[in-house]
């Protein structure tokens, strides 16, 4: 991955924000789900990590118990319109691993940061870690 800028409609939106979307009882709940809506309905884009899929997986299982539901976020997730889906090639890796340590981040936060960094675009998010320590090298926001 080249560190390209990407024009401002473009945002890594991390998991925190999209297990809110999905799960009604969260207190962000309502001002997540109308970010994206919002978001993605003026046509700008969301970057996610592959590993996305895995963490709201997860996430959604634990909080709803109940599997279903969770797989359906997932297949939900992979037909969104506006999801750019970023593997995790070396020098992403590379990177992530440097602004763990540099930002004392856990491993799949600094995954989310290293994509925002190295594309030059905002990080969107609730972990309060990611706002606070990831804004000396990226734009950080949460949703609203």
């Amino acid at each position: 991955m080249r560190a390209t800028s990407f024009p401002p409609r473009w945002a890594v939106v991390d998991a925190s924000v999209w297990v809110s979307r999905f799960v009604p009882a969260d207190v962000h709940h309502a001002q997540s789900r109308q970010w994206l809506e919002e978001h993605l309905a003026n046509g700008r884009r969301v970057l996610a990590p592959t590993l996305l899929l895995v963490e709201v997986a997860g996430a959604i299982a634990r909080r709803t118990t109940d599997p279903a539901v969770a797989r359906r976020v997932v297949d939900s997730l992979r037909a969104l319109p506006g999801l750019t889906w970023v593997g995790l090639p070396g020098d992403v890796r590379d990177h992530a691993a440097h602004l763990a340590v540099d930002f004392r981040l856990r491993g799949a936060d600094a995954i989310y940061v290293a994509i925002a960094d190295l594309l030059q675009v905002p990080l969107v998010t609730w972990d309060a870690e990611q706002l606070a320590r990831a804004s000396a090298s990226v734009s950080t926001l949460t949703p609203g």
